[in-house]
């Protein structure tokens, strides 16, 4: 095959200048890749898409943001500490919505300290520095 030709054909699955990987479309959705249909795994997303996906989500997008599983900056979020805490605590896999609530309503002592630490980090909620 001539060089140009597989350059061709490369461009033709791997994204241009105007789009990007899934894995950088995943991102910016806040969503788990793996958890995706497999039409958004295998293919370039366009910005336009992406827009399109962020204001009008379909129902896969809809309910994967709900219930999950959510990529770690998700969990990390939801459950009030950082992606340090999670690795820090073989608690860096990807878990659902019910998996985090479960956490939250029973928290671990690892939890808890984590909690109150980047609490502590961020400082009074108000901004005052009493």
């Amino acid at each position: 095959m001539p060089r140009n030709a597989t350059v061709w054909a490369m461009t033709d699955q791997m994204p241009s200048g105007t789009a990007m990987k899934p894995a950088t479309a995943a991102k910016k959705l806040g969503i788990y890749l793996p958890a995706t249909p497999e039409e958004f795994q295998s293919g370039a997303i366009t910005h336009a898409e992406l827009r399109e996906l962020q204001d009008n989500p379909p129902e896969w997008l809809t309910e994967l943001r709900r219930n999950g599983p959510h990529p770690r900056p998700e969990v990390a979020r939801k459950l009030g500490i950082t992606i340090t805490a999670l690795k820090n605590n073989d608690m860096d896999t990807p878990l659902t919505t019910d998996e985090i609530k479960a956490l939250l309503a029973d928290q671990p002592e690892w939890l808890r300290k984590a909690r109150t630490s980047l609490a502590e980090e961020r400082g009074p909620v108000d901004g005052s520095d009493a």
